[in-house]
């Protein structure tokens, strides 16, 4: 049996982890909104999904915000990695359509 005072400990904490974890699923969302906005401009004007000098530049940025904030900035990167990846799969399905869409006009 747990002690009540530390079940009660037990799921303030947990309260807490669930309402960080609806916040990240939020803004997840709205940050893969605003990167779907990129991908219809730069299918738009023929720019390529990926941008390695901007990638470079937020994996610097996010593992300084990561030191700073006391979080491994090896983890913050791998995480970065990860959705920067989707964005660009994305990306690639944004173009790919509009390259379509473009032939189908012709």
């Amino acid at each position: 049996m747990i002690d009540p005072a530390i079940k009660q400990e037990l799921s303030g904490y947990r309260q807490s982890i669930d309402n960080i974890d609806a916040a990240l699923v939020h803004m997840l969302a709205e940050r893969f909104r605003c990167t779907q906005a990129v991908g219809v401009l730069k299918a738009k004007y023929d720019l390529p999904p990926a941008d390695p000098a901007r990638e470079e530049y937020q994996i610097e940025r996010l593992r300084r915000l990561a030191k700073d904030a006391q979080l491994d900035p090896d983890f913050a990167e791998k995480f970065l990695n990860f959705i920067i990846k989707e964005v660009i799969r994305h990306h690639e399905a944004i173009a790919a359509e509009h390259s379509g869409n473009t032939q189908q006009t012709a």
